[in-house]
């Protein structure tokens, strides 16, 4: 396996419409920065694209080569998937337009696009796709996962509103992907990350959303947090598939509602949307301002983009990130006993245990019907450590670790594949779970070699 030289990187760059960066520029540097600032990697080239036949010329380029080959959308992995040492990254990040159909409530989204471009693009017309929470997410790694988010109770995980797909193999052909037309093909990225090829636009089905919404904050005190968990399980178990919340232990930011002798205290937070009328919201969440006397609340209605950045400065980029996940069928007092006691050894004040309720439409398609299996999830639980000193490394990581492991007797076993670190290729099958087989019979037709492997990777059968 050898770095191209300079010959082979200027015939790339002549029949290349992108830019094509090497080491030794700022631009370079720039290009190699993503979201996780814990992942630190060094690669050959990094061919930025604009076109399908770009991305087409970057996989042959890299195939022919026998490089190390890395694909980036949004650079939010948290495993850096998107970066790879001493080989190719092909970068996806300039292919950014979002096109709506807003008669027959239809998407079509390059894989660069970020969450914040297809939430902009798609509530210009009142309607939405159910995607995830920090709108600096981009739009591919996160539906090849799944994809998961405010809506999804209501309107099921990203890749069931996914209807087709144009894709990239690493033979270099370019397929047209839906239910009809390589169906297998199809079936595998909904749910099989990227290890099938490229996908250099997908076909979403768009959904009525808003645009104004009840959403908000209800913060508790973390000695009141163990009864309101309580009633919040007791709560969620009932509620409608309009009506979302998720919970987060962390210290208290410095929130401008919250009363400034909170700031840095232990803190449970309840995040709310319900995605119907805010009247029927405000009737439906009033039990949760009964559970405790609340520090302070935020709740109101407001434009639904708005809500989708709210936890963007809680997730920015540029921070040391580490983080375990497990999906639950049920919450059981153990797991908030583990939870508390974490969140007294909280060791940065970004670190944070998430709690996402799932359910409605995301438990109904059997789990077979696409590649993402876990239909029995009804929460997940993730212990995110985030720091900004590399000096905090050792202590960050073993607080994650130490809660994942405590956490894990009250879990099914299985994770969602979006939120698998790097160190953890013994969890890839439980990742994929029953349909992990059928994906790898689908690996060996499109990618027999295991170009893409800078990535959960599937192995060919």
């Amino acid at each position: 396996m050898k770095t191209p030289d300079a010959v082979d990187v200027d015939a790339l760059r002549a029949s290349f419409s992108g830019q094509v960066l090497v080491p030794g520029t700022d631009r370079y540097e720039q290009a190699r920065r993503i979201w996780n600032a814990l992942i630190d990697r060094r690669p050959a080239v990094i061919a930025r694209g604009q076109t399908t036949a770009d991305v087409v010329r970057a996989v042959e380029f890299g195939r022919e080569r026998r490089l190390p080959l890395a694909i980036r959308g949004g650079g939010h992995n948290i495993a850096g998937s998107a970066l790879v040492n001493d080989g190719l990254v092909v970068d996806l990040s300039a292919m950014r337009r979002v096109t709506v159909d807003a008669g027959a409530r239809r998407a079509s989204v390059e894989p660069g696009a970020l969450l914040a471009d297809v939430d902009a693009a798609t509530q210009a017309h009142d309607l939405a796709v159910p995607v995830g929470l920090n709108s600096t997410t981009g739009i591919a790694g996160l539906t090849l996962g799944g994809g998961f988010g405010w809506l999804s109770r209501k309107h099921g995980m990203t890749v069931d509103s996914l209807e087709s797909a144009e894709v990239v193999t690493a033979a270099g052909q370019v397929l047209e992907a839906d239910a009809t037309r390589h169906a297998d093909l199809f079936w595998a990225l909904r749910g099989g990350g990227g290890n099938f090829g490229v996908v250099t636009r997908f076909g979403f089905r768009l959904y009525p959303v808003g645009p104004n919404l009840l959403s908000g904050l209800i913060v508790f005190d973390a000695r009141d947090a163990r009864k309101v968990l309580e009633g919040y399980r007791a709560f969620i178990a009932s509620a409608p598939d309009e009506l979302s919340v998720w919970g987060i232990l962390r210290q208290a930011p410095p929130l401008p509602f919250l009363p400034a002798p909170v700031h840095g205290r232990p803190v449970l937070a309840l995040a709310v949307l319900h995605a119907g009328e805010p009247a029927e919201g405000q009737r439906l969440i009033a039990p949760l301002l009964e559970l405790a006397t609340p520090l302070g609340t935020h709740l109101g209605v407001q434009p639904f983009v708005k809500w989708q950045q709210a936890f963007d400065p809680l997730l920015a980029p540029g921070v040391r990130n580490y983080w375990k996940s497990h999906n639950l069928t049920q919450l059981e007092d153990g797991l908030f006993d583990a939870a508390l006691e974490a969140l007294e050894r909280m060791p940065a004040p970004g670190c944070e245990i998430f709690l996402a309720a799932l359910g409605g439409a995301t438990l109904r398609p059997a789990p077979d019907a696409t590649a993402y299996p876990h239909r029995d999830t009804r929460f997940v639980i993730n212990v995110h450590a985030r720091w900004q000193d590399p000096g905090d490394d050792a202590r960050c990581i073993a607080w994650a670790r130490s809660f994942f492991e405590a956490a894990a007797r009250f879990a099914t076993g299985s994770v969602y594949v979006n939120f698998l670190t790097d160190d953890e290729r013994d969890r890839v099958q439980a990742a994929y779970g029953p349909n992990y087989r059928r994906l790898a019979a689908i690996k060996r037709t499109y990618d027999p070699a295991n170009l893409f492997r800078s990535n959960q990777n599937i192995q060919p059968a």
